[in-house]
């Protein structure tokens, strides 16, 4: 899922980031650079580009160039792209041996704070992509580790103001949002299965990952198996509506069981799955039902 997100008020980080903020404030003039002197971002937060939109990003740039410069900075005996390499990667598609850059001496923090600033300006940025960006910026607010975070939001919200809050209300407000309302409801992507989200940030498209999520665990597998095999959307969502207890008897019982437990599932069946379920529950054997309620429970 993408959307049109608010924008981050970059002076509002100044603050919080010191010299990072200097990604919109820079008033040197750009200098060129070879594409081949570049290396991508060790920090870089994008995990895939899309083929189509890089392609198309490519072609605006055979026609006027690239309009925004890339923000370098020195690494080693070379230079690493902090912020615009979807740009760098366009360019070479479209046939440019050089780019305009701006070079800044950012450190290993400061480099990785701008390229997830830069990275929440993006208007195809998905849920979790989002989510994942702005939960470290919190952690570098908090000085705590990204999985501790997560757990301290939860408290913070039990808890009187502090200075922990102060830090977060300035950094969601530059962010276009609230640290409370990124808590209370973004958080709640990370509830999902661990191989749902890590597929996600492999280049798994956001969307698909939420229909798997709302599926039975029991199914999770197989529905992972067909969207990457490059099923759409609502191929999933009829593969899902498809799917019965009787096409299921194969199972081993205990996941035939949490389907049956799973009450959002059964609910969404229509009347004639429902009757097929009760069809099929009622001709097996009263020791199996009773291992079905057992399994289920």
């Amino acid at each position: 899922m993408s959307r049109r997100k608010s924008p981050v008020n970059r002076d509002g980080l100044a603050g919080l980031l010191g010299a990072s903020a200097q990604l919109a404030q820079v008033s040197d003039e750009p200098r060129t650079m070879s594409v081949a002197a570049l290396q991508p971002g060790a920090g870089q937060p994008r995990r895939a580009f899309d083929d189509r939109t890089l392609a198309a990003l490519a072609e605006s740039i055979r026609t006027q160039g690239v309009l925004q410069p890339l923000l370098i900075r020195p690494v080693g005996h070379g230079y690493e792209i902090v912020a615009g390499e979807r740009r760098w990667r366009a360019a070479q598609l479209a046939g440019l041996q050089e780019v305009p850059v701006i070079i800044r001496n950012f450190t290993n923090r400061e480099a990785r704070q701008v390229a997830l600033i830069e990275n929440l300006q993006r208007e195809d940025l998905n849920v979790l992509d989002e989510v994942d960006a702005k939960l470290e910026l919190a952690s570098h607010a908090l000085n705590l580790q990204p999985e501790q975070t997560r757990a301290r939001l939860m408290q913070m919200l039990r808890e009187e103001p502090g200075p922990d809050h102060t830090a977060l209300e300035s950094l969601f407000t530059s962010l276009g949002e609230t640290w409370t309302n990124f808590a209370k409801t973004k958080l709640r992507v990370l509830n999902w299965p661990a191989p749902i989200l890590d597929a996600v940030r492999s280049g798994l498209p956001y969307t698909l990952g939420g229909v798997i999520a709302a599926a039975p665990a029991a199914l999770h597998d197989e529905l992972l198996t067909k969207a990457r095999q490059g099923a759409s959307r609502e191929e999933l969502k009829a593969l899902i509506r498809q799917l019965t207890v009787t096409a299921q008897s194969d199972l081993p019982l205990v996941q035939v069981g949490r389907l049956l437990s799973n009450r959002r599932w059964v609910a969404s069946l229509n009347a004639k799955q429902q009757k097929d379920i009760d069809r099929w529950l009622a001709g097996m054997p009263a020791a199996v039902q009773d291992a079905l309620k057992k399994q289920g429970s």
